[in-house]
């Protein structure tokens, strides 16, 4: 029996099927209510598509796509200026500045797509071949060349149906996503300190010590809103300093997501003085913790060891909630090594419209993915 496949690109997550939901249940960042918030209060430069495949007429399969296009992008990292990044902006704007993305270039890891599990995987994939085409040319016909397109973030079991339909695409391999793993005998914070041998329990005092004085408390919608340009100058200088970026977050974007996601988003600020230094942010996705966003004043971090502390009070909370693992994504990988996570390897699949930049991809990939250096640790007995 040869069951039809169809699709359907919605430019809204307010036209969704009402179903979505249904194929959403394992992963809260495919979900209708996520979709609306990254919608509504997505970067300037991002304009986010969703597709529905279909088996017959069931819904069979829910993609997010993101379009990211750069003229609207001040500061692709504001790091490394030498040479190199001179170099990477000209190629950046000129054969990469509008990509579209399958998945969620906000997040590391499988956030592209979930299909129903009684279908054929690679009839669904096929279907999201025939959905990325179209998407590309209506975008081309509203003005928006696509240059590069990226299917992200899959473990190296997960990337492989994806490479046998997308076969002209290069697999490239990204930082890896730093995954710390929650022992099943913790139950406290004491149990994680306990397990850390002598020089990771010193550098725990350490920096607990630092923090002293320092108040963390967890922020209602009306607190977020009410430092929502403090919040926002503390994001922006972390982002801005990071090595590459291709992405800013519009100011309404912590309020709107605590407002529609309520207790599945986590907003902690730090307090020195009754002034607000710092603030990480953490989304429950069934028994996984995400971490998101974060933001410093950079003075005081160094001197109070701020990110550290903020690592091991989301290691303390997702130990006393009962959680099983935090995805601590990929920035800043030997510190998060350092407390315990242990690298990922994540692929990703990127093709160019240009038959001849695609012949040489590789090569451009990897100057436009800076490169990192890093050592793993093992702090653990």
């Amino acid at each position: 029996m040869n069951t039809t496949f169809t699709f359907q690109i919605y430019n809204s997550a307010s036209l969704l099927p009402l179903e979505w939901n249904s194929l959403a249940v394992d992963n809260i960042f495919l979900t209708r209510e996520y979709l609306e918030v990254l919608e509504n209060s997505s970067p300037v430069n991002m304009i986010c598509h969703f597709i529905g495949i279909f088996n017959e007429d069931k819904l069979a399969g829910i993609v997010l796509t993101q379009f990211l296009f750069a003229e609207k992008l001040d500061s692709f990292g504001e790091r490394d200026q030498c040479l190199k990044t001179s170099v990477r902006n000209f190629a950046f704007k000129n054969f990469a500045s509008h990509v579209l993305f399958v998945g969620n270039n906000m997040l590391t890891g499988q956030n592209a797509f979930a299909f129903d599990k009684n279908i054929k995987q690679s009839k669904a994939i096929k279907t999201l071949h025939k959905a990325i085409n179209q998407l590309k040319k209506d975008l081309k016909a509203s003005g928006k060349k696509v240059h590069i397109t990226s299917i992200k973030d899959f473990t190296a079991e997960e990337i492989e149906p994806l490479q046998a339909e997308f076969k002209n695409n290069y697999t490239f391999s990204t930082q890896p996503n730093m995954i710390f793993e929650i022992n099943k005998n913790w139950t406290t914070e004491q149990d994680y300190i306990d397990a850390l041998s002598k020089k990771y329990r010193d550098q725990y005092k350490r920096a607990r010590k630092k923090a002293d004085g320092i108040r963390k408390q967890r922020m209602s919608l009306q607190d977020i809103q009410q430092y929502e340009d403090v919040i926002y100058d503390l994001y922006f200088h972390v982002a801005k300093n990071a090595p590459f970026n291709t992405f800013f977050l519009a100011r309404n974007h912590f309020s709107f997501f605590k407002e529609i996601m309520k207790d599945n988003f986590l907003f902690y600020g730090y307090f020195l003085e009754d002034k607000l230094i710092g603030f990480n942010t953490l989304i429950k996705n069934g028994n996984v913790m995400d971490t998101y966003f974060l933001g410093y004043d950079e003075t005081i971090q160094r001197e109070r060891m701020l990110y550290l502390n903020m690592l091991y009070d989301m290691i303390a909370y997702s130990i006393n909630q009962g959680f099983s693992e935090i995805v601590f994504a990929r920035t800043a990988l030997e510190i998060k090594s350092s407390v315990g996570a242990k690298p990922l390897k994540m692929y990703g699949l990127i093709t160019h419209s240009n038959a001849l930049i695609n012949h040489n991809i590789a090569k451009l990939f990897n100057y436009l993915e800076p490169k990192t250096d890093w050592q793993e640790r093992n702090p653990f007995k």
